[in-house]
């Protein structure tokens, strides 16, 4: 496939959006970027333009503008971009962890002219710092129209080694709440429990006790996130909760039972 260099602006440039930066970096394409916080510095030393301006940097003629902000602020961030100040159609992408929320806004936010394109690498700077070979890129091409820029960003983790999975929002969001939210739940439950490494740790607890420790390396904002802007989680919620009270109820049965059958013995 053909494939030329893009011009691609970072919205939020948190650990997220400078981890993609890098590799988007060494692949050849220019980068901007915007965010709440002051970067330019770190920007300067990347080889990026950073802009504090919004509206500035809605004027710097990006191919594709990247969304790296978080669940929560995606709403007051594409609220507060005047973005009558694009000079041209542009290729908007999101990289949220869940789907139909972005999906949403986007559509009900942004010119009509303007392609969408909603993403979620299902990796980040811990799992990906070695590489992002076989691991799994979702996206779901929701208005494109130019379809050679689309394919060129595309290109940008499918010549990684990515595992390209095209996947509605609404499928997306209906597997995530089955597996990323119950990760996280997991997690921060054993984090509540405070559970340790102990000298007798079974490789079984020590998966545990990883988990834990990955899971509360994320902000509660993204748990939270994930939580309230994805429509399946409450079930899945739910379903945990029920699912471990049928456990305890099986293990209470078992106890009645064994104290039954010492009682007649004796």
């Amino acid at each position: 496939m053909s494939t030329r260099s893009l011009k691609i602006g970072i919205v939020g440039f948190g650990s997220f959006g400078q981890f993609l930066a890098k590799t988007m970096i060494k692949q050849g394409h220019t980068l901007t970027a915007t965010s709440r916080t002051d970067y330019s510095y770190l920007c300067i030393q990347m080889g990026i333009q950073f802009f504090v301006d919004v509206a500035a940097f809605l004027e710097a003629d990006n191919d594709v503008i990247l969304i790296c902000t978080s669940i929560l602020s995606l709403s007051e961030v594409l609220s507060s971009m005047p973005l009558t100040r694009l000079k041209r159609p542009t290729l908007f992408v999101d990289v949220l962890s869940v789907k139909e929320h972005p999906r949403e806004l986007l559509l009900r936010v942004l010119p009509e002219e303007s392609d969408i394109l909603c993403t979620h690498p299902m990796f980040g700077p811990d799992s990906g710092k070695d590489g992002w070979k076989d691991l799994t890129f979702v996206y779901d091409k929701v208005r494109i129209r130019d379809e050679a820029i689309c394919s060129n960003f595309l290109h940008i983790f499918a010549s990684e080694g990515c595992r390209m999975l095209q996947m509605s929002c609404e499928e997306h969001d209906k597997l995530a709440a089955k597996s990323q939210f119950i990760t996280h739940t997991i997690g921060r439950t054993l984090a509540e429990m405070d559970i340790k490494s102990t000298p007798i740790d079974t490789k079984g607890f020590h998966t545990l006790v990883q988990l834990k420790e990955t899971t509360m390396r994320d902000s509660f904002d993204l748990y939270s996130g994930l939580f309230m802007h994805n429509r399946f989680a409450v079930q899945e919620l739910e379903n945990l909760e029920h699912a471990l009270h049928k456990v305890r109820e099986k293990l209470v049965q078992r106890k009645s039972e064994e104290l039954g059958l010492e009682k007649t013995e004796c």
